[in-house]
């Protein structure tokens, strides 16, 4: 638990601070229109700046920082205590994103984007090789999804694809609520949008299309069957 689990609400009602640390995080409640048109613009500008940001997701609580900047996401995977042999997945706002992200799309990854975009799958491209990133040890690839929230695509469609990995550190649940996302992170993450508890606390299903054939990495809240129904192919789980 939080040292104090209650929330003092600020005399602007757009945020709200969560005590008990040193430094003070920022929580924006996006349910309420003020709070959301305020956390969006604190988050981008953080994002712009080299900071990160806790949102919310059609899956769990994310972190995320901005794609194409090393040093973020370098402190993004020190927040959760990882290390670049865990590389970072891409949230992107819109399908026409992922053409300037991936050396192709190939009629596979077409059909399940537009099968399941936005939503809980996640696909692994070979990366277009002009990119200026550095998302850990990705081997000349990028785990792409699109999220099933107004939050999350609000906050991708201003300032483009985000590094995104689930809101806890490393070998705790991932956070369904942005308490358990702040308990887990605390004052390493600037600016918190709450959107409330995740729909679907389930992890996405990721899709290698790297290879002749796909395969399933891991599955979540997209069915091996779904998957199989839409490209007319078996899939086996690796």
């Amino acid at each position: 638990m939080l040292p104090d689990a209650r929330v003092r609400y600020h005399s602007q009602p757009s945020f709200r601070y969560v005590p008990g640390f040193d430094t003070v995080s920022t929580v924006y409640d996006c349910e309420s229109p003020e709070g959301r048109s305020a956390g969006l613009s604190r988050a981008a500008s953080s994002l712009r700046g080299g900071g990160l940001v806790v949102l919310p997701t059609d899956t769990v609580y994310g972190i995320g920082a901005d794609a194409f900047d090393p040093e973020a996401v370098r402190a993004l995977l020190s927040a959760k205590g990882r290390g670049p042999d865990m590389p970072v997945p891409v949230l992107v706002g819109s399908w026409n994103t992922v053409d300037g992200l991936v050396m192709s799309v190939p009629r596979q990854a077409r059909a399940l984007i537009e099968a399941f975009w936005p939503g809980g799958l996640s696909l692994v491209l070979p990366q277009a090789p002009s990119l200026s990133w550095d998302l850990g040890e990705t081997r000349g690839t990028v785990n792409l999804r699109m999220p099933l929230h107004p939050v999350a695509l609000d906050l991708l469609r201003e300032v483009g694809p985000m590094a995104v990995s689930s809101a806890n550190t490393t070998g705790n649940p991932p956070a369904a609520t942005v308490e358990q996302a702040r308990e887990q992170l605390g004052e390493a993450v600037p600016v918190y949008l709450d959107g409330g508890p995740s729909g679907e606390p389930v992890a996405s299903t990721i899709v290698d299309l790297t290879g002749d054939q796909p395969r399933v990495l891991r599955e979540g809240a997209v069915s091996r069957d779904e998957l199989a129904a839409e490209l007319g192919v078996e899939l086996p789980v690796e």
